[in-house]
């Protein structure tokens, strides 16, 4: 089957103008191809005409360059017909089942449908279960009169946008991609290798797809061990922190990971429940993934134990005490609050009666319950007004020297930015002492 690469008027249409989809685009965009985002939201196709964008990783200065380079948002599923490649970036959340909700993919598949044209090339970029290219969208696409892998080509190619990560992009990570045939396949990585250095083929739409969640699955299991091991070697006195940084000068064979107060974003704790899903399908569950799930929904109660036990020890309740969050993002450094364990850990704090405020130079307003936490936008207001100060999200405002401070009354650390920069002090491997940790009471890591 031929390509419209030579003669479509749009060299890419990408449904979908979030945290993956307008990456995608500024990529693309740069590299020179005729680009055009599609989204529902007139808010979002407005601000990106106008230079506006809502997306941590795009600034404004981006979105000027892509409108520079060609770029135009619209809300006017026309475009579809113009171009040589539609990618679909649309949100997969959990429905109340516990599998992914489609329903985004779907309406978009029937969009799409609506405008296909003979040779296109349309990739789903939405994570999902294994079967969903094939088994969902092609149906839907097909209805067009026109057949997937022989009159346009049909793959699967998982996003691996990393929100906030200075190091790897759309262009510099290898891209996996996965077609309904081997024809299909060669047209996506022909697509994407115009603007990524290395594309990855699969042997087909559900390898690719299933590589997405063994990725992730793989993260959430290992987040759990480690969430696990911080709750007991807190009752046996050992410093896992220290540990952890003992076992990543081995050069081989172990790669570290750390505790937190939960996980957040969209991949960690939702993509592996689709695996999950989709193993249930088959009379079984996939207990790995269920127990992971388990262990880090649990650990915001943790830390609200934790709090109250620090509290305690000082001689002070939590019921009326002035707990400070310090960062309510899912991730450092980014606005994006999707799935934070900021949001469980509040409830827990509210309802044992702590009088609850926040601070985060990334969030403006944060709500629990639809009801407005208190935000405190000066650091040191919030540090010595606090009764306890919870470091929920390590942004780089709260340096050791900011905790350590002798204004902080007490203070629970749980993404050890103080034993890590303890860790730190030596290099791992040089053979000299490591800086040791000495905390001054009130201070306590997770």
């Amino acid at each position: 089957m031929s390509s419209r690469t030579d003669s479509a008027e749009v060299d890419l249409v990408v449904i979908g103008l979030g945290y993956v989809g307008l990456p995608l685009v500024r990529e693309a965009s740069r590299a020179g191809l005729r680009t055009v985002g599609l989204d529902l939201s007139e808010r979002v196709v407005n601000g990106l005409s106008s230079g506006v964008s809502h997306v941590d990783d795009v600034s404004d200065d981006d979105v000027a360059a892509m409108l520079a380079a060609g770029f135009t948002a619209t809300t006017d599923p026309a475009v579809l017909g113009r171009a040589a490649a539609i990618v679909i970036c649309v949100p997969t959340p959990l429905s109340t089942e516990g599998g992914p909700d489609l329903t985004a993919v779907t309406a978009a598949g029937t969009m799409v449908a609506s405008h296909l044209v003979r040779g296109t090339l349309v990739v789903l970029e939405s994570t999902t279960y294994p079967g969903t290219t094939e088994e969902v969208l092609r149906p839907l696409l097909e209805k067009s009169g026109l057949t997937a892998g022989l009159d346009f080509n049909l793959a699967f190619s998982p996003e691996r946008i990393d929100p906030g990560n200075p190091t790897y992009g759309v262009a510099n990570t290898p891209k996996v991609v996965g077609g309904m045939t081997p024809d299909c396949t060669e047209a996506a990585a022909a697509f994407y290798g115009r603007f990524v250095h290395t594309v990855v083929r699969a042997r087909g739409t559900h390898e690719a797809e299933m590589a997405k969640l063994l990725e992730n699955t793989y993260r959430h299991v290992n987040i759990a061990l480690v969430n696990e091991m911080a709750v007991f070697c807190q009752e046996l006195g050992i410093d896992l922190w220290d540990s952890i940084a003992l076992a990543a000068t081995k050069p081989f064979g172990f790669q570290a990971f750390y505790p937190g107060p939960g996980v957040g974003g969209h991949c960690i704790p939702i993509d592996p429940n689709y695996l999950s899903y989709k193993v249930r399908t088959l009379g079984y569950p996939f207990r790995f993934v269920e127990l992971a799930q388990e262990v880090n929904a649990r650990m915001p109660s943790y830390v609200a134990q934790r709090a109250q036990d620090l509290l305690n020890g000082a001689g002070r309740s939590l019921n009326g005490s002035r707990v400070v969050l310090l960062g309510v993002t899912y991730k450092a450094d980014i606005a994006d609050q999707r799935e934070s364990p900021a949001r469980p850990l509040a409830r827990k704090l509210l309802r044992k009666g702590a009088r609850l405020a926040y601070h985060d130079p990334m969030v403006s307003d944060w709500m629990v319950d639809d009801e407005p936490v208190e935000r405190i936008t000066d650091l040191d207001e919030a540090l010595s007004t606090a009764d306890l100060a919870i470091l929920v999200t390590d942004h780089r405002v709260y340096t050791p020297e900011v905790l350590t401070n002798e204004r902080v009354a007490l203070l629970l650390d749980t993404r050890g930015v103080l034993p890590r920069a303890a860790a730190g002090a030596a290099p791992a491997t040089s053979g000299e002492p490591r800086g040791q940790l000495k905390l001054r009471p009130g201070i306590e890591v997770l």
